[in-house]
């Protein structure tokens, strides 16, 4: 598609769906409505349900996961984290600081919609502080991974200015927290969510779990201004697309969960007005996802290798020790990890994928408009997400075989 594409469907400026002058009195306008307040409700009960982690059919598969070093840049990380603390206020740390099983690890969500009641909103602090904020993820993730995330937050202020909204859709509209104490020995983490992002790290030692991470833009280019030549998720898509190319038909057939997007052969309900196609987003800790299409096993060696780059596109946001031992534990369970698609293969079409093994998850989805006027998917609006499914999303697997097995937390 050209890049001016999504230009056709900017609302008219008295159409722009920004409803107050503040990020705070914009949410409190949009949770008037029945279905925002209907959602959130429904993310309230999930919630507060015991944490399971998704599953195929409503069970953790045990022994999937194993404490080990992976020469996480955990030294790092603890330095820009100790740093930030030394600078937050009493109040701050009270708003950021929760304990290493806080709840809240599962209370993000990626709307615009300032409703949060917990953590640093970094729009809401000096710059100064700001930065150091953005020194812990960028010692924690690969140089490519913490580019994404700016460029993310940078494609959030560019929406903003687009539609007039950019103190409801700003470069800084994102709320930061820390769980447990930065620490070599025991267990911590952080967390960076918001519009269109969602990064979660829990580090154990040398081992870190980066999960889950959710990524999105609409539009997923900047043409003009200051972010001009920002351009998110190509390798996704093109890899995506590719890989279900270098299907036969018979392979095809079977990787096809439906043609259509929005109706058609789309099953009854599979769409949802929030997450569209996806099935993992916010609050889903616990969702059951049988698995649907292809499965690795029925694959030749160059899909295979296909299949394995596109996960590892999906991975690269961690560094190179964690990255390796990810991609090991997807290989290990390659015959078991299974592609499906909905949508059509044309250079035009646009279209959802979903990759899903015992140790990974990884959704791609072309989006109708939410601040721009398109009812229908297109190519410019993007959601991307990674979980750890059987109990490890936030690394909460491990934590548990921590404090199982370490010898200071032993009880007799």
């Amino acid at each position: 598609m050209s890049n001016s594409d999504f230009r056709r469907f900017l609302p008219a400026h008295d159409h722009a769906k920004i409803a107050g002058p503040t990020a705070r009195a914009h949410a409190e306008q949009r949770l008037k409505s029945e279905r925002a307040q209907g959602l959130f409700a429904n993310w309230r009960k999930l919630f507060e349900q015991p944490f399971k982690g998704v599953t195929t059919a409503g069970k953790a598969i045990p022994n999937l996961f194993s404490l080990r070093n992976e020469d996480a840049p955990t030294a790092a990380m603890i330095a820009a984290a100790d740093s930030l603390l030394g600078q937050l206020s009493a109040d701050q740390r009270a708003a950021a600081c929760f304990e290493i099983d806080s709840k809240q690890w599962r209370n993000w969500q990626n709307t615009e919609l300032y409703v949060e009641q917990h953590g640093l909103r970094l729009d809401e602090i000096e710059p100064a502080l700001r930065e150091a904020v953005m020194t812990v993820p960028r010692a924690g993730l690969s140089p490519m991974g913490y580019q994404m995330s700016r460029d993310v937050m940078r494609l959030n202020r560019f929406l903003g200015d687009l539609i007039g909204g950019p103190h409801v859709l700003g470069e800084w509209s994102y709320t930061f927290c820390l769980f447990g104490a930065p620490s070599m020995n025991e267990p911590w983490g952080w967390q960076l969510f918001g519009h269109h992002l969602c990064l979660s790290c829990l580090v154990i030692e040398g081992q870190m779990v980066l999960s889950p991470m959710f990524w999105g833009a609409e539009p997923s280019y900047a043409d003009e201004g200051p972010f001009k030549g920002i351009r998110l998720f190509q390798d996704e898509e093109r890899a995506g697309l590719d890989l279900m190319r270098s299907l036969d038909s018979a392979q095809q057939e079977r990787a096809i969960v439906a043609h259509s997007m929005v109706g058609g052969d789309l099953p009854e309900g599979r769409r949802h007005f929030a997450d569209n196609l996806h099935l993992g987003g916010a609050y889903q800790d616990n969702r059951v996802i049988p698995y649907e299409g292809i499965e690795g096993g029925a694959l030749s060696k160059l899909q295979r290798r296909g299949l394995m780059d596109i996960v590892e596109a999906y991975l690269a946001p961690l560094p190179p020790g964690p990255l390796g031992a990810r991609i090991e534990d997807v290989e290990r369970h390659l015959d078991d990890t299974h592609f499906c698609w909905i949508g059509g293969t044309g250079e035009t079409n646009s279209f959802y994928y979903r990759i899903q093994s015992p140790v990974v998850m990884i959704e791609f989805d072309h989006h109708g408009g939410v601040f721009l006027t398109n009812a229908e998917p297109e190519k410019f609006h993007i959601h991307t997400l990674v979980r750890t499914p059987n109990g490890n999303d936030y690394g909460l697997d491990l934590l548990r075989m921590h404090y199982q097995h370490a010898p200071h937390h032993r009880h007799d």
